[in-house]
Order: C-alpha cells, then sequence, then structure tokens
C-alpha cells in the first residue's frame, strides 16, 4: 500500500461526518470529545480547588470543561435511551474521552493537520445531501436537539482530523498480503462480494428476514471492557477478572447492559452502552467468534479474556444482509434507500474499466513543514519539469511516498484506489501532463499521467473487495492498539481518576 495515497475502506470514519445522520441521537455529534466550549459548570470539590480534572502533556483539562461536556453526553445518552451513570461516574467517563481526543489532537499538531473551514462546509453539505435536506434544514436539526451550530462544527471539525489521523498512522500501516487475499476468497468461494458502500454505514442485520443467506453472516455487539494493565500482578488480574465476573452476575439478574457499560466499562464505546456496531461475523476478532458461536440475539457471551483485559460481550442483533431488489421492483418498506455510490452490482462478469498509469511526488506537512511551504516546493519542483528535468529522478529525490525509488511511479490504478481529491487532479489530466500542486488528507502532490488503458478488472475487482473486507476486520484493533500507544508516551495526570482510586 502506497503510504499517503492509496484510500482504504474508512470503517471507523463516525457517522457524522460520512454516514447518514440522525437528530434523535445528536448526531453523537459529541462523540469526537473534543474540548467543548465553556459553559456554566458544577461548583468544584474541595479536591478540586484548582478546577484542574487531568493534564495531558502540558495541556491542562479543567473541570468546567468536563462537567460542560457531560451535560451534552447527558442529554445524547437521554436521546438513544441509554441509562446515564451516576455524576461522578459520568465524569470520569467523559474525562477519558476527553484525555483521548486531546492526544489525538496533540499527534495531529505534531504532524501538521490542519482542517480548513473548507472542508468543513464540504463535510455539512454532505451530510445534508445524504439525508436530502438543506443545509437550512441541518441546522434547524441542530438546534433542536439542544446543540448549537458552532459546537456542531467543532465536532465535525474534529472527526476529520481524526479521520485524517487513523488514515496516516492506522489504515496505512496495516499490512494484507496476496496470502491473506487468497485465503479469503478462498473460504468465501461462491459467494458474489458486493461493491464497496463508499462512505455508507454498514447494512443492519435482518433477522427476521425469510429469504435464504446471500451472503456472510452479520452481527452487531456490544461489550463491557475491564482493562487490565500491561505487565500487571497476578494479584492485579483476579481482582479485574472478579470484577468482570460481578457484573456478569448482575447482567443475568437483569442489569441493563448500555448502562452497565457507560457506567463500568473501560472500552472506547462506554458511553454509547457498549454498542461495536455491525461487521461480518468473520470480521469480529477470532476470540470473540467463539465466544458468540451460540450466541442469539439479546443473549451474553462468558467471559472472554484478550491481551487488553476481560470483555462481556452481549449480541444486539444477528442476520443475513438482504439481496438488493432487482431493478424496477419495490425495496422492502423498512429498507432506507442506499446512497448511490453503494448499489453497485456484485462482481460476476466482465467489468471494463479504465485504468491510469500515475506517477506522483508526495511532500508532508509537518510542525516545519506547512501548507504554503510544501506547496512552494513542489511549484518550484513542476517548474523544473517544465525546464525539461526528468518527473521521476525528482520523484526519486525529493517525494516522501513509498514509491519514491520507483521515481513515484503508482503503476495502474483503478477508480476509486486513490483519495478523492488525488483522482479528481489525476482525472483532469491528458497523457504526459503534469499537475498544478494538490492537496490530501497525507500532504501535497504533484501528479504526472504516463497513459491509459481499457481492462477487465472482474478479478482484480473480487480481489480489491476482498482487501477492503479485510481491512475492516483488522482497523478496530489496530486503532485502539495505536491509541494505547500514544497513551503510554504521554504524561497524563487524571486526577479524578486517582480521587476514584483512594489517592493511588
Amino acid at each position: 500500500m502506497m503510504s499517503g495515497l492509496r484510500h482504504p475502506a474508512r470503517v471507523l470514519s463516525l457517522a457524522i461526518v460520512l454516514g447518514a445522520w440522525a437528530p434523535a441521537s445528536a448526531l453523537a455529534a459529541g462523540q469526537s470529545a473534543h474540548k467543548p466550549a465553556p459553559a456554566k459548570a458544577a461548583p468544584a470539590t474541595e479536591q478540586f480547588v484548582d478546577g484542574i480534572a487531568a493534564i495531558v502533556d502540558k495541556e491542562v483539562i479543567t473541570l468546567a470543561e468536563v462537567d460542560a461536556r457531560a451535560v451534552q453526553v447527558r442529554r445524547q445518552m437521554e436521546q438513544q435511551r441509554i441509562p446515564v451513570p451516576e455524576a461522578p461516574v459520568l465524569r470520569r467517563q467523559v474525562l477519558q474521552q476527553m484525555i483521548n481526543a486531546t492526544l489525538q489532537n496533540h499527534e495531529a499538531a505534531r504532524v501538521g493537520i490542519r482542517v480548513s473551514d473548507a472542508q468543513v462546509d464540504q463535510a455539512v453539505q454532505t451530510i445534508a445531501q445524504r439525508n436530502r435536506i438543506t443545509v437550512e434544514q441541518l441546522r434547524h436539526e441542530i438546534a433542536n436537539s439542544g446543540m448549537s451550530w458552532d459546537a456542531y462544527r467543532a465536532d465535525l471539525r474534529t472527526q476529520i482530523q481524526d479521520d485524517i489521523l487513523r488514515q496516516r498512522f492506522v489504515e496505512d500501516r496495516i499490512t494484507i498480503s496476496d496470502s491473506d487475499i487468497d485465503a479469503f476468497l478462498s473460504m468465501n468461494a461462491g459467494q458474489p462480494i458486493p461493491a464497496p458502500s463508499v462512505n455508507a454505514p454498514a447494512p443492519a442485520p435482518q433477522p427476521d428476514a425469510a429469504p435464504a443467506p446471500t451472503g456472510p453472516e452479520l452481527v452487531e455487539l456490544a461489550q463491557i471492557l475491564i482493562e487490565v494493565p500491561d505487565y500487571a500482578a497476578n494479584s492485579v488480574v483476579q481482582e479485574k477478572r472478579k470484577q468482570a465476573e460481578d457484573i456478569l452476575r448482575k447482567l443475568k439478574t437483569g442489569a441493563d447492559f448500555a448502562g452497565v457499560a457507560a457506567a463500568a466499562s473501560n472500552g472506547p464505546q462506554a458511553l454509547e452502552g457498549g454498542n461495536m456496531g455491525v461487521r461480518p461475523l468473520r470480521d469480529w476478532p477470532d476470540l470473540f467468534v467463539q465466544a458468540i458461536a451460540d450466541t442469539p440475539p439479546g443473549g451474553l457471551s462468558g467471559i472472554v479474556q484478550s491481551g487488553r483485559g476481560f470483555h462481556i460481550l452481549k449480541v444486539l442483533r444477528r442476520g443475513y444482509a438482504q439481496p438488493r431488489p432487482a431493478p424496477g421492483s419495490a425495496a422492502p418498506a423498512q429498507a432506507a434507500p442506499a446512497p448511490a455510490a453503494s448499489r453497485a452490482p456484485a462482481a460476476s462478469g466482465p467489468m471494463m474499466v479504465t485504468q491510469t498509469h500515475a506517477r506522483h511526488i508526495l511532500i508532508k506537512t509537518s510542525k516545519v513543514v506547512d501548507d504554503a511551504k510544501a506547496r512552494a516546493t513542489l511549484e518550484s519542483l513542476r517548474t523544473r519539469i517544465e525546464h525539461g528535468e526528468s518527473f521521476a529522478e525528482l520523484a526519486r529525490r525529493y517525494s516522501e511516498d513509498a514509491s519514491a525509488p520507483q521515481g513515484g511511479d503508482l503503476g495502474w490504478l483503478n477508480p476509486g484506489q486513490t483519495v478523492p481529491a488525488f483522482e479528481q487532479a489525476m482525472n483532469a489530466l491528458q497523457d504526459g501532463q503534469v499537475s498544478e500542486p494538490v492537496k490530501s488528507p497525507f500532504g501535497w502532490h504533484l501528479i504526472q499521467v504516463e497513459g491509459r488503458q481499457t481492462k477487465n478488472m472482474e478479478e482484480e475487482f473480487r480481489r480489491m473487495q476482498a482487501r477492503r473486507e479485510l481491512m475492516e476486520g483488522r482497523i478496530g484493533p489496530a486503532y485502539e492498539d495505536w491509541l494505547d500507544q500514544l497513551r503510554s508516551q504521554a504524561y497524563i495526570d487524571n486526577r479524578l481518576e486517582k480521587t476514584a482510586g483512594g489517592g493511588r
């Protein structure tokens, strides 16, 4: 995979940015947990006379900010009918979200990621279009949900930033080999692999559907995670296991799973009731698949131990995706229309595709190299190319992409294989032409088109789709590992946690 260019599936993108918007949940708009505008907060306790809830590296998170954020989260949880934990517990969970968000903000600043107003405007337009409403109607819905428009845009900006971070530091570091793809296709021989739903939410299972299964089983899971610290003593591990066993007993006697998750889970989805979303069964970790093998919808797993700690899983729904209706036939009454980009047919029969052979030079932005400097560097290189210097040679010397040793050669690219900004600029070029500097989530590019060809891509398409499905199954754990790495490298003084733990 070419770092900074190719565009794998973004399954971790929040629905507020790339999927359908749901006013009832306040769009889970606050799930990015960015630091909100100051709001009237609860008075500080004696233990927080300085008003500091946590220090992350050199940045202070105040108790007032935590309480203001907790008010938003409480409102969202009530709208989603998730039992709200007691105020001190909610505070601690919210603060943990804010610490994670602060770490990601610091990382974005370190590598020079900045989300422009234009990018936020485009996200707003996309959300409105997908919901078939105007931007003004969207603003009205946001106001009705109790959130200000400025706060909504701030959340969008944070989520776009986090999406770019995930692409750069998580997705681009996942390696899927040809043998992985071969094994996947062998396991799913005879099943059509549907075209990807570009930026569309995963299809919900239809457990009551009568038609025969037409694809992989889909499962929606929630979890409660009792985290065990790295290198914990055996006594600590046993203490955490007992905590998980006590929670499982509560659940079996009727305690609400979402409420317990919000109060006790250390997982990143705690304040969403532990809901981890819908995936094909095969894309969940093997430990989870084994634990829920015979578990019906609504059922609980036993205690599952992993490298992160102890998990308790609840199967929210499971079933099979319904086949798409044939052209001209009526869709099921309960099914929402899929976005146009997600209605592509399964791969079967010849698929004639126009490929583009391209090269590029990538200059990444950072604290030292901002947008203006990166663009100026590429403009200088473009002038040198116009005066006869070799694009390939300059790519070898200046490009910061993995393709640099090959003179920036990306080979034959299929539609949708690169990020949209890159593809749009590439498609506008004639053979042999060099683009103006082009900005993508990964930096600035010069692009040169070597040529174009039309090819039957049936087999390549199946392999590309297999790669995307494999990617979806690996992003979640890789993202959590990356967050763990950020936490381990940072100075974090969580004063709420210290207080809850008796000053430990």
